[in-house]
């Protein structure tokens, strides 16, 4: 267990950081409206993650610098600034979605009249909840050790809390007859959940993580190993969460809106009861700590590398960057709580289909950078990988037109 531990790293943290509160609030929403077929949706989007993540670590290994550096030298400096722009808007997106869960954490667990439930206290708890990550940021010694340690730790912790109820619900009463059929389907949950588990912004962020590790072409294999290990896991524990969702809200004869964190809490009644809601917003706001610093700093890193301006963790422009992106989620979620009447959960589902808009350009630099003719040997990318990065890159071209036509129709 011990050398298995070891032999996962740079990936569990890519997966810490996607499966965040939008990742668990989305899966249970899908899970309530499309029931178990949406599975499918599931195993197809950790099987391209897989391959992305392992693409991205091989070109970690392979070139001694970094993805936007051999962009700017292959295709201009214009072309990896774009890339570095994208990711950072993603990141801006997938922060204001942690800054949201983090409210939507602790607002169910307090009196309603209570100040700190209204959007002054909400928004105090936000600028203190970032000042501390950003903190923790300039005070952190051996920032990547620190920062994998803490992931596997948390990522353990979320494995063994869902597994936990998973067993318990499928092994108690369902309580009620479903209903075939019933029940309203959105796509925006369906598109949101497709761009949480298929996180290219987090695999393009696996190559500057395996230089971090200090990992060589050596170690090309152990990056397919983790990459595989890590990302199964991420899959695992959504699938869970979804058939969780699915056994306690789906096909029900009175259906359920999920309109906010407290509602999405009922599917782990079956085993802590009236500490449902507890619990559950306990496990929001861990998976909003997992993916909030670690996200962020994806955002700084890729664009201070975009900028030439180095991309090794601690480094001047890195850390003034990603204290950019942590501000910019936190100051999007700050002007978005003056609109109090908008549902958590609707706001975050939104937040996290936007993401699937950037996802065909950063899958279409990895697989430019993983093909290159002077790729020979061992440094060349096996073809499994690139295979399923191209169908990840054509699933992802639909699935972006499929966001633009949701977001456009009235």
């Amino acid at each position: 267990m011990k050398r298995l531990l070891g032999s996962i790293g740079p990936a569990i943290i890519v997966a810490a950081v996607v499966l965040g509160p939008g990742s668990i609030l989305l899966s249970s929403k899908v899970g309530s409206q499309y029931g178990y077929p949406a599975l499918g949706i599931i195993a197809v989007s950790t099987l391209l993650m897989i391959a992305m993540v392992a693409l991205a670590a091989r070109i970690g290994v392979i070139y001694e610098d970094s993805p936007c550096d051999q962009l700017a030298a292959r295709l201009g400096r214009p072309v990896a600034v774009a890339v570095g722009v994208i990711i950072f808007v993603l990141v801006a997106i997938f922060q204001y979605s942690n800054n949201v869960a983090v409210i939507s954490g602790i607002r169910p667990l307090l009196d309603t009249d209570a100040w700190i439930t209204s959007t002054a206290g909400a928004s105090l708890i936000l600028v203190l909840f970032n000042a501390f990550v950003i903190t923790c940021l300039y005070r952190l010694r051996h920032l990547y050790g620190s920062i994998e340690k803490l992931m596997k730790a948390l990522i353990g912790l979320m494995v063994v809390a869902f597994l936990i109820n998973f067993a318990v619900i499928f092994f108690s009463p369902r309580g009620y007859m479903p209903v075939v059929g019933g029940g309203t389907r959105e796509i925006m949950p369906l598109l949101g959940l497709v761009g949480t588990s298929f996180s290219v912004a987090g695999a393009f962020y696996q190559a500057y993580l395996v230089k971090e590790k200090g990992w060589r072409l050596i170690d090309a294999r152990r990056g397919v190993f983790d990459s595989i290990v890590s990302i199964s896991i991420l899959g695992l524990v959504t699938a869970m969460i979804l058939m969780t969702a699915t056994r306690v809200f789906y096909g029900r004869p009175d259906p359920v809106v999920l309109g906010n964190v407290g509602d999405v809490a009922r599917q782990l009644e079956p085993l802590f009861g009236p500490w449902a809601k507890v619990v559950f917003c306990g496990g929001i706001l861990a998976g909003a700590f997992s993916s909030f610093l670690v996200n962020a700093l994806i955002g700084g890193t890729v664009m201070s590398d975009a900028l030439g301006k180095g991309s090794r963790l601690g480094g001047r422009w890195v850390l003034g960057l990603t204290t950019a992106a942590l501000l910019s989620g936190m100051v999007i979620a700050l002007i978005n709580l003056r609109n109090g009447k908008e549902s958590t959960v609707a706001l975050i589902v939104f937040a996290q289909a936007l993401t699937v808009l950037g996802i065909p350009a950063l899958a279409l630099a990895l697989i430019y950078l993983g093909t290159r003719p002077d790729l020979t040997g061992e440094r060349r990318v096996p073809r499994w990988i690139i295979g399923l990065a191209i169908i990840g890159f054509i699933v992802a071209c639909v699935l972006a037109g499929r966001t633009v036509l949701a977001l456009i129709q009235p």
